[in-house]
């Protein structure tokens, strides 16, 4: 048995894999907001992963249906079930079914706007925007997020969550399998008021279906081992990888003044 970890956008697309998978496979879904403070949604789905470890159903795995996102995964914690995570920088990764789609539709400017069906039926919002990157909006300096997270991870997250889109467009990620053609209609009508050109993406259930079905090839997905957890590596082909466990890590950047 498998139990899945989720963000609620991709709702369609797990359900759609989960009743074709091999395995017995318990979802649990998060609501999209979750994503605006990164280290509470770190909480929770640590709290998920502390919890399953006392459920009697013989889990094999965790599977979390989310990429770095925010930092959010970063510090997650294995204990003594496995987690498996897709390498992927955040959701549209998984929306485009390769790491290597993403690379060629969002590398250039990570804080492009898109939509989907599943993001855009959830929430408030039907396009995404830069509320969900606003922790990195209210003053803070790449000092801040250096002191912190170091150099390095400091630029990507400059580079990939502060709004910058400057393309008058947004990205429409239209997966067939869970297409639906009111959603897509409004998502056309919302770009139109809102005066964004759209372009269309072909979507893919491949990465959701390789997680549930269990085919986690090393180069696509980290297996995180009991006793380690999650750390960035904040390139487009490792992006994550695992380590012994230590002392939690900060999620979100220090306030001013700290």
């Amino acid at each position: 048995m498998l139990k899945l970890l989720a963000c609620e956008v991709l709702t369609r697309e797990a359900c759609h894999a989960i009743v074709r998978s091999p395995h017995a496979v318990t979802p649990v879904f998060t609501p999209k907001n979750r994503h605006n403070q990164p280290s509470e949604l770190r909480r929770y789905l640590q709290e998920q992963i502390d919890e399953t470890e006392h459920e009697e159903t013989g889990y094999s795995a965790i599977l979390l249906g989310y990429g770095l996102c925010g930092n959010a995964t970063l510090g997650l914690k294995a204990r003594g079930i496995p987690l498996v995570v897709p390498r992927a920088h955040d959701c549209t990764t998984l929306f485009l079914g390769s790491k290597e789609r993403f690379k060629e539709h969002f590398s250039e400017n990570p804080s492009q706007s898109w939509a989907s069906v599943g993001y855009s039926e959830r929430g408030d919002s039907l396009l995404s925007d830069s509320a969900m990157r606003a922790w990195l909006s209210q003053g803070v300096t790449y000092e801040d997020l250096a002191a912190t997270y170091g150099e390095e991870n400091a630029q990507y997250l400059l580079d990939a969550m502060q709004p910058r889109d400057e393309s008058g467009k947004i990205v429409l990620l239209d997966v067939p399998e869970t297409r639906e053609p009111g959603m897509i209609k409004r998502i056309l009508d919302e770009a139109a008021r809102s005066g964004l050109r759209v372009e269309e993406l072909t979507g893919s259930v491949r990465l959701m279906e390789m997680l549930v079905n269990g085919d986690w090839p090393d180069e696509e997905f980290l297996t995180v081992p009991p006793g380690h957890q999650i750390v960035g590596v904040y390139d487009h082909d490792q992006v994550i990888a695992a380590e012994p466990a230590g002392d939690d890590i900060p999620l979100d950047p220090p306030s001013k003044g700290e």
